[in-house]
């Protein structure tokens, strides 16, 4: 397999984005051989292919042409027999008690947009319940964060009128049914950058000031909860 890379992974303002897979690794045996893994909200597949690079066998799920938009990215790495395809609504998952483990990063805003914040809740109870017991959900998700964020997100973000980002004080409650959470913020700067070689200055900066920042003003919340 050609040596995967975090922004193979990520793709985005990796500096901050990736802090939450170093975290995610620390917390997860080094290989995943054995254990079956869904990622929802694919998009390109980036974190299936992280966990197929793991040895994990992998569901890659997105609401509609998963395959399509993943095949791309994926067949630049041999991930034959380890990465299947299907097309999934996270808030109708059709498995119970199947995964090892579940990943995300950056769907709940949109799942919950247009004031829709209840349908959080409904998608976190559908992976509870696709998790085996003791399996993980490995998370990560915008937070609002600044007014400079909410105000530059409505300006130049397509989406960014609708999405309903999450706020730090909403985070405890979303994940209480879960035997164990562990989390934490980062990001300030990476997402304003113009290009990625911007945000990846700007997230190094971030990582600087992270002890002298407020939580409230970070951008990505990531952990990983234990059922």
């Amino acid at each position: 397999m050609a040596k995967l890379q975090v922004k193979d992974a990520l793709g985005w303002d990796v500096e901050n984005w990736g802090r939450a897979l170093n975290y995610w690794d620390k917390r997860l045996p080094e290989s995943l051989e054995g254990m079956t893994c869904l990622e929802l909200g694919a998009n390109k597949g980036g974190l299936s292919l992280w966990l197929a690079d793991k040895k994990a066998t992998v569901v890659c799920s997105d609401l509609a042409d998963t395959e399509t938009r993943s095949k791309e990215l994926h067949s630049r790495f041999q991930v034959d027999g380890k990465i299947f395809y299907e097309d999934i609504n996270a808030l109708k998952i059709p498995y119970s008690e199947t995964f090892d483990v579940v990943v995300f990063k950056s769907i709940l805003g949109g799942i919950a947009r247009n004031g829709q914040s209840e349908k959080r809740h409904e998608c976190i109870a559908e992976i509870y319940s696709a998790l085996k017991p003791g399996g993980l959900l490995l998370f990560s998700e915008n937070l609002e964060s600044t007014s400079a964020h909410r105000f530059l997100r409505k300006k130049f973000v397509p989406w960014g009128a609708d999405w309903n980002y999450l706020k730090m004080n909403e985070t405890k409650d979303l994940l209480k049914d879960f035997s164990s959470v562990e989390s934490e913020s980062t990001g300030l700067l990476g997402a304003l950058g113009k290009g990625e070689k911007m945000r990846s200055s700007f997230g190094k900066l971030d990582g600087i000031l992270a002890p002298i920042i407020p939580n409230k003003w970070n951008y990505i919340w990531y952990g990983v909860a234990k059922k």
